[in-house]
């Protein structure tokens, strides 16, 4: 058993370092000793794009909400982490408890996409736990599965690598293993025993109980488990939503809720609209209450209601509008993800416009009305022309538009399409007195999925590059637009992977060898194409990703139509949706054949709908609430509250940037009435005096507080307290007069502790004190942020120089230097550097400690008494 010492691995050199500390709120620290059963979670990117991961803030909070149970997290560190834990023989950890990932009885990774298999097998080379299960098969490891929408789409392509693969919801999955895991170790059983026990719940598909047969097909190797796996199914459960809120800014920094799982839609492309059935809508007001709670929870000034298709969560409009006015004092922005635009109206606009404004995002996907019903998108031009109409009259000036290209049955035409549209609803919507609409577009490459009707189709990519092409031409002439393009060596990487069978282990773990991780980067593209490809013909499975690479899965030719019979490598899988369905579906595609939303109207007969997998749940549209106006900042200013507060511990980890987001969401969560600024973007006024240096501890910060309302000073002192971690401590809270100068403004000198090492004596030091006391002039030449470089004497803003302690080791000195924010700031390292002028030799600075803040005269009303 082994816990880490963050102290040794986060060292300066390593960015953002408040990644790993596991002390957000929302974290959880149980007992290591009273757990039974002991699980480590990780979505396997960095901390930023997993910390914000829905699916792995719900499953979390879940597993800890069990009794016996432990759940800690990890995820993906930073190559500048990964490093230093390579050098330092150091096992990757998780957050909370510090314990390396193999003291675990269950590790969990959250599989999302295709190729981030190498980003599972470096956490685990990280971990020193071995990669496969043969590996590990007869050892004392945790049990290593994967959950997510491709380990549930098809886990044939990682079997090696996992003990067991977690199909669909995890909700009710998750808990029901932990059980069984509980039961196990009670009963002493072997990892054998476990497994199978493991093997007969619904939703658990364990690979080595399964082999690959000649035919394609993955067939039981033993009469006890069963032939096909089901894949699970949960209604969402809002209140497991509020969770983490992280230091640091993360992808997704906001609140997110979900509204609806589930879409019924049918578009033939989307493998999660196939994989999710049936819709589950949400209880509204579950939706509001949570929403609303959560808001004064986390302190976020954002959230996000999230769904496949939000727009198809009719309560939508009613929802958005309660919750808008419910929080209309707070400088609340909703957000949405992609919506239908045929259902995009003022009332949604309502619900999303404000004083910050967010972006828009409409997916049309192809470019004309014939390959739309092709797809099944269920999207006419008077829709799209309609919905976009809307966002502009509402004052959207730059939209985002999703397209693809590589579409069954597209033509040249078809492709021109996605051009010749963007030009004319640029034409259609121009306004008077207002700019022309601008758009920003992704042009994505269609890439086949398991379980869809277009999973036996495929493009090469010379097309792809050819057809990228064609638009890159035409939209040399279209002003307004701004167009990204996939790149297409991704693409058909993700194909080849995406459609492989258990023969491709090997690849995957021999790419990761040769470099390929954080695939989905496209910092990382050439490296991974290159891994990728010689992994690739290493196994002697170029023929097949040529297959794939020249499109010869064409189902669209008579003559490909052989392929819909053969076995696929995850048939075993039971989505609930019928193969034979699929087909059914392709061949209407053929014939550009709409199959309507069985949510709204009949049933299509896919098959989902039963016993196992439940029914459609659509909850109706509601009357929405009267519309109660956008947030008006409240600029009074009754109070000014100013605190002196240290900054301890790990907390010396968190950046000034993020200390600023954190107090405005402390603030937030005391409910304490805080003033806004005006303009167009109003922001809290509260002012820190000056940016501690990170890494750096202090006991003499100020920050102050402008409120709307008079406060007692204990009473904003103890709502404050109640909201801060106990590693930013607070001091001392004084009123100053509110038209005073803030204290950024006052702020002169700062007294500072450091800390360096040395074998010198304390004479020796106390004679370079004294010299350095004697000189007038020790230059330092330094960069403005205009670029421009000066010269600086560090002898005028150093006052006061002497030494504090001393060991063997190293010795402590208290310098008083300036400290104003006009950049006339004599900082540790300065000093430092004045040292060594004096000593003629390096030393190492090992901590700072910013003893005080000295102001310019007093402010505060009890002072100015």
């Amino acid at each position: 058993m082994k816990v880490v010492t963050l102290e040794n691995l986060l060292t300066p050199e390593i960015t953002k370092p408040a990644r790993y500390l596991g002390n957000e709120l929302g974290s959880f620290h149980k007992q290591w000793e009273e757990a039974s059963v002991r699980w480590v979670l990780t979505y396997p990117e960095v901390y930023e794009v997993g910390a914000s991961n829905l699916g792995h803030i719900i499953l979390y909070n879940i597993l800890n909400a069990q009794p016996r149970q432990l759940c800690d997290r990890t995820y993906l560190p930073a190559p500048d982490l990964a490093a230093k834990l390579r050098a330092t023989s150091t096992p990757l950890f998780a957050l909370e408890s510090r314990h390396s990932l193999s003291d675990f009885d269950i590790l969990g990774f959250s599989l999302s996409y295709e190729l981030g298999a190498t980003n599972i097998l470096e956490m685990l080379d990280l971990a020193g736990i071995p990669k496969t299960w043969q590996e590990r098969a007869n050892k004392h490891y945790p049990l290593i599965f994967a959950g997510g929408q491709t380990a549930t789409s098809n886990p044939e392509p990682y079997a090696d690598f996992f003990d067991f693969v977690a199909l669909g919801d995890g909700e009710h999955l998750l808990p029901e293993i932990g059980l069984i895991v509980e039961e196990a170790k009670s009963a002493n059983l072997s990892k054998e025993e476990l497994l199978l026990d493991l093997a007969q719940i619904p939703g658990v598909y364990v690979p080595r109980f399964y082999d690959l047969a000649e035919d394609g097909s993955i067939q039981p190797n033993r009469p006890d488990v069963p032939p096909r796996i089901l894949r699970r199914v949960a209604t969402p459960i809002p209140a497991y939503s509020i969770g983490l809120v992280p230091f640091i800014e993360t992808v997704h920094d906001r609140l997110v809720i979900e509204i609806r799982r589930g879409c019924t839609r049918g578009c033939r492309f989307c493998q999660p609209g196939m994989l999710t059935r049936p819709a589950r809508d949400v209880e509204p007001t579950d939706v509001i209450e949570t929403i609303e709670k959560g808001m004064r929870a986390t302190g976020y000034n954002e959230f996000s209601l999230l769904s496949l298709s939000c727009s198809d969560y009719l309560a939508l409009p009613a929802v958005g509008m309660e919750i808008k006015n419910r929080l209309k004092d707070e400088n609340i922005t909703l957000t949405l993800p992609s919506q239908r635009v045929d259902r995009f109206d003022e009332n949604i606009a309502n619900i999303l416009g404000g004083t910050r404004q967010g972006g828009l995002t409409f997916a049309p996907e192809a470019g004309t009305q014939r390959l739309r019903d092709v797809v099944n998108k269920g999207l006419t031009n008077e829709e799209l022309l309609r919905g976009i109409k809307t966002a502009v009259e509402q004052g959207w000036d730059r939209i985002k538009l999703y397209f693809m290209i590589g579409l069954p049955g597209e033509t040249d035409e078809d492709v021109l399409g996605i051009a010749e549209t963007v030009r004319w609803l640029r034409q259609e919507c121009r306004m008077q007195k207002r700019k022309p609409l601008d758009f920003n577009i992704t042009i994505s490459n269609f890439t086949p999925k398991p379980h869809t009707p277009f999973q036996w189709h495929s493009v090469s990519t010379s097309e792809f590059i050819r057809k990228q092409d064609l638009l890159k031409q035409e939209f040399r002439t279209i002003k307004g637009t701004k167009v990204n393009y996939t790149d297409v060596r991704i693409s058909a990487m993700e194909d080849f992977v995406g459609r492989g069978d258990r023969k491709l282990s090997a690849v995957v773990h021999r790419a990761w060898q040769l470099g390929a991780g954080m695939d989905a980067w496209w910092e990382s593209l050439d490296q991974a194409h290159g891994a990728w490809s010689q992994a690739i013909n290493e196994a002697g499975l170029s023929w097949k990703y040529r297959q794939v690479e020249a499109g010869e899965w064409n189902v669209f030719e008579s003559e490909s139509k052989t392929i819909l019979d053969a076995p696929l490598p995850w048939d075993h899988i039971d989505s609930g949706v019928d193969k034979k369905w699929l087909q059914e579906d392709l061949n209407r595609a053929m014939m550009a054949a709409i199959v309507p939303d069985c949510s709204f109207e009949g049933c299509s007969h896919c098959g989902v709908c039963g016993v196992d997998f439940g029914h459609n749940v659509v909850i109706p549209a509601m009357e929405v609430p009267a519309f109660a106006g956008q947030f008006q900042p409240n600029i009074q200013r009754s109070q000014r509250m100013r605190v002196w507060f240290g900054k301890i511990g790990e907390m010396a980890l968190v950046s000034h940037l993020d200390l600023v987001r954190l107090f405005d969401r402390v603030i937030r969560r005391a409910a304490i009435p805080i003033s806004f600024t005006g303009g167009f973007h109003p922001g809290p006024r509260i002012s820190i005096a000056n940016a501690l240096p990170l890494g750096a501890t202090s006991s003499g910060e100020i920050v102050d507080f402008e409120l709307t309302q008079r406060m007692e000073i204990e009473a904003f002192k103890e709502k404050l307290v109640s909201q801060l971690p106990s590693e930013l401590p607070v001091y001392q809270v004084e009123e100053v007069y509110v038209n005073s100068p803030a204290a950024t403004q006052l702020l002169e000198k700062a007294e500072y502790h450091i800390t360096i090492a040395t074998d010198e004596t304390s004479e020796q030091w106390q004679t370079w004190i004294e010299q350095i006391e004697e000189q007038t002039e020790i230059l330092w030449e330094k960069k403005t942020k205009s670029g421009k470089r000066v010269t600086v004497n560090l002898c005028e803003m150093l006052y006061e120089l002497s030494l504090l302690s001393s060991n063997e080791r190293s010795i402590v000195l208290r310098y008083v230097g300036s400290c104003r924010n006009d950049g006339t700031l004599l900082q540790p390292q300065q000093v430092i550097y004045m040292l060594e002028k004096i000593a003629q030799k390096e030393f190492d600075l090992l901590r700072v400690h910013r003893h005080s803040l000295f102001l310019a005269h007093p402010s505060s009303l009890n002072q100015a008494k």
